[in-house]
């Protein structure tokens, strides 16, 4: 039987949402913040020859087209303020995120409270302007060996630097405020929007090759059916849990007899979500955007490691899935499920699995389950990463978004939703709590007598 918050979560319309008058403020807000970003995409870096980038980028996108233009939705191939995006931070946060599961020190950091998660930004802003730095360099670097400044040189590169750092720590600023103020994971919804940015331009693309004749009517039709099956399996694999059945005890607090209940810890099948494909593709990058930076002068080592190690190439494919399943275990075990701290914290509750032993063998019943459900959800991982690839390179079938696309635009969009639900659902119950105290004030007048004579 459903309950009260699911029937009235099933009741919502948009009457209820036209009266919730702080959800709106909060959704426009965002949009506000998200146009400003798009903004900056198209405002250029100064100092680049604007005819010769596109050709460029062509040539580059192996490498520093790859995952970057994937997070900042055409600014790249402009070459804009924020051509970098949001991934120094991203890069930055996941790092700080394993260094605090291995390192006492920053462990200890996390369970102080709100002054160990502050000291812990801090670290992680520390950390983007570093990698920032890096990265901008790089591409700096990158543009002179390909020709495009106009007056190369120190100045080219110190302007570059600070500009797309500056850019970087705007966006980071941005998605700050719009999780404190707006709706939704500011981080998530930069990068959801820069990959959303490049769809209408991508389908205008495929249609067009499909009337001219370059795609058949029988690969169009597969490819949106696939693109269809691809979403509703990453929507299934996402929200698909194994719940573990926990029971609480009987307790007596004072004079009063408490019984015992029943719950479940959910475990989902996913844990780590698109992390682990963000860092295998990080890794494979690495090798064809350190050739890019170097311009021609490439190794024999760096070649021979880019003929095998390219896009769509066997090796490619075979160490990209296993770098998703190695991650997926890794982020899962050291940072998104810690089976120890889950048994201590049923301990301390004085809950139990019906059947196993509080801590240790709780602890070591929870890594048996995780890993088993691990099996299921890096398959799915890398099988979603992977089919674009295999798509792509060996059966030239024109398929513009890669499986990290796919997986951070389906989880953004139901992480958003389910939020949106949350303030809806918190507005209902304030009314309901309104009406009736309403209620109970009439009733008390209603009830209230003059005083009696005697």
């Amino acid at each position: 039987m459903a309950s009260a918050a699911e029937q009235m979560a099933a009741n919502m319309s948009w009457g209820a949402f036209g009266k919730a008058t702080e959800l709106k403020q909060r959704i426009f807000f965002t949009l506000g913040l998200l146009i400003v970003y798009r903004l900056g995409t198209y405002i250029p870096v100064p100092g680049i020859d604007g005819g010769a980038l596109r050709d460029f980028m062509e040539q580059a996108s192996a490498g520093l087209g790859g995952i970057l233009s994937m997070f900042t939705g055409g600014a790249l191939g402009r070459m804009g303020i924020f051509a970098l995006g949001i991934m120094p931070y991203i890069s930055a946060s996941i790092i700080v995120q394993l260094l605090a599961a291995m390192v006492p020190q920053l462990e200890q950091l996390k369970k102080e409270g709100e002054q160990g998660r502050k000291k812990i930004n801090q670290y992680t802003r520390y950390g983007t302007v570093f990698l920032a730095t890096f990265q901008a360099y790089g591409l700096a670097v990158s543009l002179e060996a390909g020709s495009l400044a106009h007056d190369p040189g120190w100045f080219f590169r110190a302007s570059t630097v600070v500009t797309l750092v500056g850019g970087t720590m705007f966006l980071m600023w941005l998605g700050e405020q719009i999780t404190a103020r707006g709706v939704g994971n500011g981080i998530s919804l930069i990068i959801f929007v820069g990959i959303v940015a490049e769809i209408p331009a991508a389908i205008a693309q495929f249609f067009a090759s499909g009337r001219s004749g370059a795609i058949s009517p029988v690969v169009v039709i597969g490819v949106m059916l696939m693109v269809v099956a691809v979403i509703a399996c990453v929507v299934f694999m996402e929200r698909a849990l194994r719940k573990i059945h926990i029971q609480y005890p009987r307790r007596q607090v004072g004079m009063k007899v408490y019984d015992g209940g029943s719950s479940h810890l959910p475990i989902k099948v996913n844990p780590a979500g698109v992390i682990p494909a963000i860092f295998a593709s990080s890794l494979l990058l690495l090798p064809t955007t350190i050739s890019t930076f170097s311009g021609s002068q490439t190794s024999p080592v760096m070649s021979t490691i880019l003929a095998y190690f390219g896009p769509g190439q066997p090796l490619y494919l075979l160490f990209f899935t296993a770098m998703i399943v190695f991650f997926a275990y890794f982020y899962t075990y050291n940072v998104a499920f810690k089976s120890d701290d889950v048994a201590d914290n049923l301990k301390n509750q004085n809950g139990f699995v019906p059947g196993i032993r509080p801590g240790k063998r709780t602890a070591e019943y929870l890594d048996y389950v995780v890993t088993r459900v691990l099996v299921l959800g890096s398959a799915y991982l890398a099988l979603v990463c992977m089919l674009p690839e295999i798509l792509r390179s060996q059966l030239a079938i024109p398929f513009y978004f890669g499986g990290t696309s796919v997986l951070i635009v389906v989880s953004v969009t139901m992480d958003t939703i389910n939020q949106v639900q949350s303030h809806l659902l918190a507005h209902q119950y304030e009314g309901l709590i309104e009406k009736s105290q309403l209620r109970g004030r009439g009733k008390r007048r209603a009830g209230k007598k003059g005083p009696a004579r005697r």
